[in-house]
């Protein structure tokens, strides 16, 4: 049905009414009717015309409940026009709220020049949009309310990006409700994960440990203070996420990526987190460190030591981390990678006896941890054989 053939419904007075209606609810009242046609309907050209004017002159009435009436009919048609949307978007919030929320009338540069100039709450409307893209994203994160920050957190169709986390918790580490919602999300990087950390608690805390795979013990080192400890246990999540290199940066930026944690990663078979490390240090792309450490010599791993910065005291020691690695294999059984480490450590241990004696406590420690690991796979499958052959 048209506008056209709404004349039967809509008569000349209507019209009259609606332009100069005693009341607003009258005016409102013939808004409505008008506007869900205008919505729904096949319209020619020209009477997207005579619609697109009507729906000027709605915006433009002195009652709030026109104005409001016109927003929440429309608010999801493409038939609101864009200025008429904008106009809507700069109105009170009970008018401008469903327009930004849901109107697919604005372009991208429209939303983030009105984040940049809007109210909190609208703000707010905007981060709850059902699709908001990366840089809008960041946008929000950098420039708006806490309010609006919390609505994107939990806002599933949100395309959050690294610098929308830092912006966020850079922003508002004290605001409870921002990190909550920011924990309580599918997904968060793992070095957003170690950050915070030290800067949730109570249940919060317990859901950062359990819902982003942060195993509790590495939490309460991080919370305690222990954060190199605990550390190079989050490297291998950060192997798995693909976030090694991001993670590494993350690290040096913070001033922890350290001497002796990258000793202590070699010394357990964290190689990944050691290319990407010397990478970080030296300033040279990964393919070539990986190079120099693995294919290129004893010179060649001298030579990516020295331009990382990492004092030649050491070198002994890595080089005799580096050779046991080679020199040891995954044997593809259950728990693989603890009998790996169990064995990187032991003839570390035996190769080099200078070691400082933190770290000499460390490799100890990981030694009976993945020790006791390995161990209990095997009882495991021991045990399992038994049943099988009973």
């Amino acid at each position: 049905m048209g506008i056209a053939s709404m004349r039967p419904h809509l008569s000349q007075d209507d019209i009259e009414r609606l332009m100069k209606g005693e009341t607003s609810e009258e005016r409102a009242n013939i808004a409505h009717r008008l506007c869900r046609r205008i919505a729904t309907d096949a319209l020619t050209d020209k009477e997207r015309q005579h619609a697109e004017d009507i729906i000027r002159i709605l915006a433009e009435d002195t009652a709030d409940l026109v104005r409001r009436t016109l927003a929440v009919a429309l608010r999801n048609s493409p038939r609101l026009p864009r200025e008429v949307a904008l106009k809507l978007a700069q109105d009170i919030e009970s008018v401008a709220l469903p327009v930004l929320e849901f109107s697919p009338s604005f372009t991208d540069e429209d939303l983030i020049e009105l984040v940049l100039a809007v109210t909190a709450s609208k703000q707010a409307a905007i981060a709850a949009r059902s699709g908001v893209n990366s840089e809008l994203c960041e946008i929000i994160s950098e420039f708006a309310a806490s309010e609006a920050v919390v609505t994107l957190a939990r806002n599933k169709g949100a395309s959050w990006t690294e610098k929308a986390f830092e912006n966020s918790i850079g922003r508002f580490s004290d605001n409870d409700e921002v990190k909550a919602a920011i924990v309580n999300r599918e997904f968060i990087p793992v070095h957003i994960a170690e950050k915070l950390v030290s800067l949730v608690s109570g249940q919060v805390f317990d859901v950062l440990v359990n819902r982003h795979e942060l195993p509790a013990q590495v939490a309460i080192d991080l919370a305690s203070g222990a954060r190199e400890r605990a550390t190079i246990d989050l490297v291998e999540q950060a192997d798995r996420s693909q976030d090694m290199q991001r993670f590494v940066h993350q690290l040096d930026l913070n001033g922890r990526l350290t001497q002796s944690l990258i000793m202590r990663a070699l010394c357990v078979g964290h190689m990944s987190f050691v290319e990407h490390a010397l990478a970080e240090l030296s300033g040279v792309p990964h393919s070539r460190v990986w190079l120099m450490i693995h294919d290129a010599g004893p010179r060649g791993l001298a030579a990516i030591f020295d331009r990382s910065g990492l004092p030649r005291k050491l070198l002994p020691a890595f080089k005799a981390a580096v050779s046991v690695y080679h020199e040891t294999e995954l044997d593809g059984g259950t728990d693989d990678k603890a009998r790996f480490r169990s064995r990187m450590i032991e003839r570390v241990l035996t190769q080099f006896q200078a070691i400082p004696k933190d770290d000499l406590d460390y490799l100890l420690e990981k030694l009976d941890a993945y020790s006791g690991q390995a161990q209990a796979s095997a009882d495991d499958e021991t045990s399992g054989k038994v049943v099988r052959t009973g």
